[in-house]
């Protein structure tokens, strides 16, 4: 597929270097737009210039391969069982961006022999190195392998609607993060709001009490307001970004992304996968 429009998405975004991050999408419950979020976002920064890796580690429900209109057959837990290599299962999505379809690989490296997990982790260690910045998407919820994917991460973008009951799972996310003492930023992300004075309000009521009672900085990353044009690009398995390039959801996005590439910073030099192994297993 041709995706001329990206040509729009670079006037609107900075251009930046450095060491590769790595970007935890994540959100307290499904439903929020998480997904779609994480896609875009990763387009908006491959348009920037950058060499950007999207993984899927939603272990059970991942969907990456749908709204990225990629058709794929093969993930991770074919290169743990050692019928692909890493780089058998990377597919070049719109704007360059690489993706790995469906993570349940990581989880069955539990299984694996010492040999078998330090060859793997040495595969993914080097797409750290030649990435600019691998964007995670997790599952939603709060289960030992999103946290593992959270803690392990530069940076964690926590997505949330206005509504009540997705506010309330948003900070028991971020509770969490703090219980765990994350040194990491973390960032919210008001999606579906009705208007951007609605979403602002829902940040500082979720950041008020984080500082409050937790202690914890939540940054804002910005709002998206609700739009139909999402759900009509959702069904012709075409990212938002690129079906309008000049609508007003795109430069939420492209706003958000700039803003994130700014403020991203990589903890240590340990490599990220070497670290959510540590913390899951």
């Amino acid at each position: 597929m041709e995706h001329r429009d990206t040509k729009h998405l670079e006037d609107m975004m900075s251009q930046t270097s450095g060491k590769a991050d790595v970007l935890t999408v994540t959100s307290g419950k499904g439903g929020v737009g998480k997904t779609n979020i994480a896609a875009n976002l990763a387009i908006c920064l491959a348009a920037s210039g950058k060499k950007v890796v999207l993984l899927d580690a939603d272990l059970g429900l991942g969907n990456l391969d749908l709204i990225m209109n990629i058709n794929s057959r093969a993930n991770l837990s074919h290169v743990v069982s050692g019928q692909k290599t890493l780089q058998d299962i990377i597919h070049v999505g719109p704007a360059g961006v690489e993706v790995i379809c469906g993570g349940s690989g990581i989880e069955d490296m539990a299984n694996l022999n010492k040999f078998q997990r330090k060859r793997l982790l040495d595969e993914l260690d080097k797409l750290q190195d030649d990435a600019d910045i691998i964007i995670i998407d997790t599952g939603a919820g709060i289960s030992s392998s999103v946290l593992s994917f959270c803690q392990a991460a530069d940076h964690v973008l926590v997505i949330t609607t206005p509504e009540p009951s997705a506010m309330t799972d948003a900070y028991a996310m971020i509770k969490v993060l703090a219980s765990k003492r994350y040194d990491g930023r973390v960032s919210l992300v008001v999606n579906m709001a009705n208007s951007v004075a609605e979403g602002k309000r829902t940040y500082r009521q979720i950041a008020d009490v984080a500082m409050r009672f937790l202690s914890m900085p939540v940054y804002e990353a910005g709002v998206i307001c609700r739009t139909d044009k999402l759900t009509a690009a959702v069904r012709k398995r075409i990212p938002v970004v690129l079906a309008h390039p000049r609508s007003r959801i795109t430069s939420s996005l492209a706003a958000m992304a700039a803003r994130l590439s700014r403020s991203s910073g990589v903890k240590d030099k340990e490599g990220f996968f070497r670290r959510v192994v540590n913390l899951f297993f």
